[in-house]
Protein backbone atom coordinates (compact mmCIF):
# COMPACT_ATOMS: atom_id res chain seq x y z
CA UNK A 1 0.00 0.00 0.00
CA UNK A 2 1.38 3.39 -0.87
CA UNK A 3 1.63 6.17 1.65
CA UNK A 4 -0.87 8.36 -0.25
CA UNK A 5 -3.61 5.71 -0.27
CA UNK A 6 -2.91 4.88 3.39
CA UNK A 7 -3.38 8.49 4.50
CA UNK A 8 -6.57 8.86 2.43
CA UNK A 9 -8.61 6.93 5.02
CA UNK A 10 -7.32 9.08 7.88
CA UNK A 11 -8.80 12.42 8.87
CA UNK A 12 -7.73 15.33 11.02
CA UNK A 13 -9.30 16.07 14.38
CA UNK A 14 -10.70 19.58 14.84
CA UNK A 15 -12.65 21.62 17.32
CA UNK A 16 -14.61 24.79 16.67
CA UNK A 17 -15.89 27.15 19.32
CA UNK A 18 -18.46 29.66 18.23
CA UNK A 19 -20.59 32.28 19.87
CA UNK A 20 -24.23 32.79 19.02
CA UNK A 21 -26.45 35.67 20.02
CA UNK A 22 -27.66 35.46 23.64
CA UNK A 23 -31.34 35.99 22.86
CA UNK A 24 -31.66 32.82 20.75
CA UNK A 25 -34.11 30.18 21.90
CA UNK A 26 -33.04 26.56 22.39
CA UNK A 27 -34.88 25.69 19.18
CA UNK A 28 -32.83 28.20 17.16
CA UNK A 29 -29.58 27.00 18.75
CA UNK A 30 -30.55 23.45 17.73
CA UNK A 31 -31.07 24.66 14.13
CA UNK A 32 -27.54 26.08 14.10
CA UNK A 33 -26.20 22.79 15.49
CA UNK A 34 -28.09 20.76 12.88
CA UNK A 35 -26.77 22.96 10.07
CA UNK A 36 -23.21 22.48 11.39
CA UNK A 37 -23.70 18.69 11.61
CA UNK A 38 -25.11 18.61 8.09
CA UNK A 39 -22.08 20.38 6.65
CA UNK A 40 -19.69 17.97 8.42
CA UNK A 41 -21.61 14.98 7.04
CA UNK A 42 -21.91 16.44 3.54
CA UNK A 43 -18.17 17.13 3.34
CA UNK A 44 -17.20 13.58 4.36
CA UNK A 45 -16.33 14.29 7.98
CA UNK A 46 -17.40 12.58 11.17
CA UNK A 47 -19.09 14.55 13.91
CA UNK A 48 -18.08 13.54 17.44
CA UNK A 49 -19.78 15.84 19.95
CA UNK A 50 -21.49 19.16 20.57
CA UNK A 51 -21.13 20.83 23.95
CA UNK A 52 -23.22 23.86 24.72
CA UNK A 53 -21.30 25.78 27.36
CA UNK A 54 -24.30 28.03 27.94
CA UNK A 55 -24.74 31.76 28.18
CA UNK A 56 -21.63 33.50 29.47
CA UNK A 57 -20.43 37.03 29.89
CA UNK A 58 -17.90 38.02 27.26
CA UNK A 59 -14.71 39.95 27.97
CA UNK A 60 -15.84 42.75 25.67
CA UNK A 61 -18.94 43.52 23.62
CA UNK A 62 -19.43 41.04 20.81
CA UNK A 63 -21.99 42.10 18.21
CA UNK A 64 -22.98 44.88 20.63
CA UNK A 65 -23.90 42.30 23.29
CA UNK A 66 -22.18 41.74 26.68
CA UNK A 67 -23.14 38.05 26.67
CA UNK A 68 -23.17 35.16 24.21
CA UNK A 69 -24.09 31.49 24.08
CA UNK A 70 -20.92 29.42 23.64
CA UNK A 71 -20.97 26.22 21.56
CA UNK A 72 -18.11 23.75 21.17
CA UNK A 73 -18.01 21.29 18.26
CA UNK A 74 -15.61 18.34 18.08
CA UNK A 75 -15.29 16.56 14.72
CA UNK A 76 -13.04 14.77 12.21
CA UNK A 77 -12.55 15.92 8.65
CA UNK A 78 -10.33 16.91 5.79
CA UNK A 79 -8.61 20.32 5.75
CA UNK A 80 -11.17 21.68 3.26
CA UNK A 81 -13.96 20.97 5.76
CA UNK A 82 -12.86 23.73 8.13
CA UNK A 83 -12.90 26.31 5.34
CA UNK A 84 -16.42 25.27 4.35
CA UNK A 85 -17.65 25.33 7.96
CA UNK A 86 -16.20 28.77 8.60
CA UNK A 87 -17.66 30.08 5.35
CA UNK A 88 -21.10 28.94 6.46
CA UNK A 89 -20.68 30.27 10.00
CA UNK A 90 -19.68 33.66 8.58
CA UNK A 91 -22.96 33.78 6.64
CA UNK A 92 -25.21 32.88 9.59
CA UNK A 93 -26.70 35.91 11.31
CA UNK A 94 -27.01 34.00 14.59
CA UNK A 95 -23.23 33.43 14.86
CA UNK A 96 -21.14 36.32 16.20
CA UNK A 97 -17.63 34.81 16.42
CA UNK A 98 -15.95 31.49 15.71
CA UNK A 99 -12.54 29.90 16.00
CA UNK A 100 -11.34 26.50 14.77
CA UNK A 101 -8.30 24.56 15.86
CA UNK A 102 -6.64 21.40 14.58
CA UNK A 103 -6.12 18.97 17.45
CA UNK A 104 -4.45 16.01 15.72
CA UNK A 105 -3.42 14.63 12.34
CA UNK A 106 -3.97 11.17 10.82
CA UNK A 107 -6.85 9.95 12.98
CA UNK A 108 -8.59 6.74 11.98
CA UNK A 109 -12.33 7.57 12.05
CA UNK A 110 -13.21 4.06 13.19
CA UNK A 111 -11.37 4.63 16.48
CA UNK A 112 -13.53 7.62 17.46
CA UNK A 113 -17.16 7.07 18.36
CA UNK A 114 -19.72 9.89 18.38
CA UNK A 115 -20.79 10.92 21.86
CA UNK A 116 -24.02 12.32 23.18
CA UNK A 117 -24.39 16.10 23.12
CA UNK A 118 -23.76 17.86 26.40
CA UNK A 119 -25.47 21.00 27.66
CA UNK A 120 -23.97 22.99 30.51
CA UNK A 121 -25.79 25.68 32.45
CA UNK A 122 -23.47 28.61 31.76
CA UNK A 123 -22.37 31.07 34.39
CA UNK A 124 -24.32 34.22 33.72
CA UNK A 125 -27.40 35.14 35.67
CA UNK A 126 -29.38 37.73 33.74
CA UNK A 127 -30.61 39.31 36.98
CA UNK A 128 -27.15 40.14 38.35
CA UNK A 129 -25.86 43.65 37.84
CA UNK A 130 -22.69 44.27 35.88
CA UNK A 131 -19.48 45.09 37.66
CA UNK A 132 -17.81 43.65 40.72
CA UNK A 133 -20.90 42.47 42.58
CA UNK A 134 -20.17 38.81 41.83
CA UNK A 135 -16.44 38.93 42.65
CA UNK A 136 -15.12 36.61 45.31
CA UNK A 137 -12.82 37.47 48.19
CA UNK A 138 -9.36 36.76 46.76
CA UNK A 139 -7.73 36.54 50.20
CA UNK A 140 -9.92 33.63 51.31
CA UNK A 141 -8.87 30.04 50.72
CA UNK A 142 -11.06 27.61 48.79
CA UNK A 143 -12.92 26.61 51.96
CA UNK A 144 -13.57 30.27 52.87
CA UNK A 145 -11.08 30.43 55.73
CA UNK A 146 -8.05 32.70 55.93
CA UNK A 147 -4.40 31.75 56.46
CA UNK A 148 -2.73 32.94 59.65
CA UNK A 149 -0.28 35.25 57.90
CA UNK A 150 -2.89 36.88 55.65
CA UNK A 151 -5.51 39.12 57.14
CA UNK A 152 -8.58 40.12 55.21
CA UNK A 153 -8.31 43.64 54.06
Amino acid sequence: MTEASNSASFLREYETVFLVKPDLTDENVDKVKDKFRGIVGREGGKFLRFTIWGKKKTQYLVAKQPRAIYLHAHYLGKPSLVAELERNLRNLDEVSRYMSKRLADDIDPTTREPQEDLKLAGDVDDNKPFGGAEREDFNADVDGSYDDDITPG
